[in-house]
C-alpha cells in the first residue's frame, strides 16, 4: 500500500545532501500552517506531518541523525529539532519543511524547553553533563550550565524565576536562576528522572521517573524552597511492576488532569491533580514516551516507539480513538499553535 506522504530519500553520512532534498518537500495542497503535528523518529532521521483534522500523516521529510526533542517558535513558524547524533539543533520552516540553519546545542541535545518568547532555548546535554542557553535570535550560546550526570527533561516556571533540569544519573531536579544561570536548590527524586512538567500556575513541578516508577510531586511554594510533597505510584493488572515506566507528562490547562506516558507499559495514566490519585489508565501504542495536546485539548498525541504509530486521545472521554502509522521509532511529537 503507499504511505499517505512524500518520504525524502536518505544518503547515510551525507547530512548536508538530505538537508538539501528536506527543502524540497513541501505540504500537500491545501495543508496551511495550523492543524499539524509534527513527530521526530529518533531511528529513521525523519519528521512525519500529521494532519490534525484529519489524522492522517501528509508528509515526512528528512531531519539530522537520531531527532528527539522537538518544539516549535511560538509564533509556529520555525520547527526546531534536536539532531543528538550531529550535536546541534536544527531549524526548519514549519509551513514549507526547508531547513534554515542550525543552532549551537551543546554535544548530544536531546530534550529542549524555549522560554515564552521565544528568544533563548534551554538544552539538556546528555553527554556532557552540561544545560546549554541558546539565543535563537543571535544564534550563539549565551551559558554552559554544570547539572548532573546524564540531564534529561527540561522545564521553565512560569514565572521565568527557574530552568529545571532532571539528571538521570543523579536522581534529582536541578532549579537553576533565570538571572544569573547559577543552581539554587537541588531535589532528589526517584531513580531515572526523564521528564518535568509545572502546573500552570507555577505552585507544583512534576517530575516522571522511569525506573523508579513514579511521579515526583514537587511543592514550588516551601518555606525554604522547592520541596518534595509526595510521590505517585502505578499499578496495572497483569502489566508487571517494572514495565510501569514514567517518561512524558502534559497537564490540562485548568490544572485538572495530568496524563503520563509510561513507556513499556503500552499505557498513560491519567492523575486527578487536585487529590494526586490515578483515576485511569489509556492503552495506547507499545512503548509510549512522549504526548502532546492539540491547541485546544480536545486531543492528546502519543508517540509509540515499538509500533511506529501516534495513539490520539479523546481528552474529555479519556479514551483512545485512533491510531496513526508515522516513521521509524517516534519520539517526539508537537502540534502548530492556533
Amino acid at each position: 500500500m503507499t504511505r499517505p506522504f512524500t518520504t525524502a530519500l536518505r544518503i547515510p553520512g551525507l547530512l548536508t545532501g538530505f538537508l538539501g532534498l528536506a527543502a524540497s518537500v513541501l505540504p500537500l495542497s491545501g495543508t496551511a500552517l495550523a492543524n499539524q503535528a509534527f513527530v521526530s523518529n529518533e531511528k529513521g532521521n525523519t519528521v512525519t506531518v500529521i494532519d490534525t483534522e484529519t489524522w492522517e500523516a501528509t508528509n515526512e521529510f528528512a531531519v539530522g541523525n537520531r531527532p528527539r526533542g522537538i518544539g516549535l517558535s511560538p509564533d509556529g513558524q520555525h520547527l526546531y529539532v534536536c539532531a543528538s547524533d550531529d550535536d546541534t539543533i536544527q531549524v526548519i520552516d514549519a509551513q514549507t519543511y526547508e531547513f534554515l540553519w542550525s543552532l549551537p546545542s551543546g554535544p548530544d541535545p536531546e530534550l529542549f524547553v524555549l522560554n515564552p518568547d521565544g528568544s533563548k532555548l534551554y538544552v539538556s546535554n546528555e553527554d556532557d553533563n552540561l544545560v546549554t542557553v541558546v539565543d535563537t535570535v543571535k544564534k550563539t550560546v549565551v551559558a554552559e550550565i554544570p547539572v548532573g550526570v546524564e540531564p534529561e527533561g527540561m522545564a521553565v516556571s512560569p514565572d521565568m524565576r527557574f530552568i529545571v533540569n532532571t539528571s538521570e544519573t543523579t536522581n534529582m531536579a536541578h532549579f537553576i536562576a533565570t538571572e544569573d544561570y547559577k543552581i539554587k536548590h537541588n531535589v532528589l527524586v526517584d531513580q531515572r528522572p526523564r521528564y518535568a512538567r509545572f502546573t500552570g500556575d507555577g505552585s507544583i513541578l512534576f517530575v516522571s521517573s522511569e525506573i523508579g516508577g513514579t511521579v515526583s510531586v514537587i511543592d514550588m511554594l516551601g518555606e525554604t524552597g522547592p520541596e518534595l510533597e509526595t510521590k505517585i505510584g502505578f499499578e496495572v493488572p497483569g502489566v508487571l511492576p517494572e514495565w510501569l515506566q514514567p517518561v512524558g507528562m502534559r497537564i490540562t490547562s485548568d490544572n485538572k488532569w495530568l496524563f503520563v506516558a509510561l513507556g513499556p507499559a503500552n499505557r498513560v495514566a491519567v492523575i486527578d491533580v487536585e487529590s494526586r490519585e490515578v483515576v485511569r489508565y489509556i492503552l495506547v501504542g507499545q512503548r509510549v514516551w512522549q504526548l502532546e495536546f492539540t491547541p485546544d485539548e480536545k486531543y492528546l498525541l502519543t508517540t509509540n516507539g515499538n509500533s511506529n504509530d501516534v495513539t490520539v486521545i479523546d481528552v474529555d472521554a479519556q479514551e483512545a480513538i485512533k491510531s496513526v502509522q508515522v516513521g521509524q521509532q517516534p519520539w517526539g511529537v508537537v502540534v502548530t499553535p492556533d
